[in-house]
């Protein structure tokens, strides 16, 4: 059984998406960060950069309990664990582990900074809003001619965490200054992830009513 301590943000979307694909039992424990349950010392101790989401895995390798933070370094995990969603052979591997960092590294990041510049910062500085919206449409061009490259997912022709990963940063297009008419191959890469019953559910682990 592996516990899992999250809220529903596009971090933690990534991880209740990849449980419901991989079909593992888990349950969920709610970390309210708008209540600053994430600074509790019991969640700490999992996760010591106080940011969820956090699995504590009961039967990890061994058979003995792993708790893992970060939700790159959870997916891969459990990409491992359940034996999918990350090629076996070493280019798709790294190929997916690429696309997966850019996530992290990027894609994240950059539109956050977009989403709280244009819509969240107390007051409206021109010069935030200018550099995240510009760089969130970047990157969307990125991700745009990736999918048309490969004419199905992310890291190539088979679903994978990087898709799993990137997926719910995407949702947030409107408020991040995107029009999707000029991503084309990317709002059908979008639309048809969104599709996949195993999304639909992990949208709404912890979802407001």
């Amino acid at each position: 059984m592996i516990d899992l301590y999250s809220w529903a943000t596009p971090n933690g979307q990534k991880i209740h998406i990849m449980l419901e694909e991989c079909g593992l039992p888990y349950r969920v424990h709610a970390v309210d960060i708008h209540k600053g349950e994430q600074h509790a010392p019991d969640f700490l101790r999992i996760s010591p950069n106080n940011k969820i989401p956090a699995i504590v895995d009961h039967e990890g390798p061994g058979g003995q309990p792993l708790s893992l933070f970060e939700s790159g370094a959870i997916l891969i995990y459990l990409a491992e664990k359940a034996g999918r969603f990350l090629p076996a052979d070493a280019a798709g591997r790294y190929t997916t582990l690429q696309w997966l960092m850019f996530q992290m590294g990027g894609v994240g990041p950059m539109l956050g900074q977009a989403h709280h510049f244009r819509i969240y910062a107390p007051e409206k500085v021109a010069y935030g809003i200018e550099r995240y919206t510009t760089e969130a449409r970047r990157l969307y061009g990125v991700m745009n001619r990736q999918v048309e490259r490969t004419g199905a997912f992310i890291a190539g022709a088979d679903y994978s965490i990087a898709d799993m990963a990137i997926y719910p940063w995407l949702r947030s297009w409107d408020k991040q200054g995107i029009d999707w008419a000029d991503y084309p191959a990317l709002k059908a890469w979008f639309d048809r992830i969104g599709e996949r019953p195993a999304v639909q559910r992990g949208l709404q682990v912890l979802a407001k009513p």
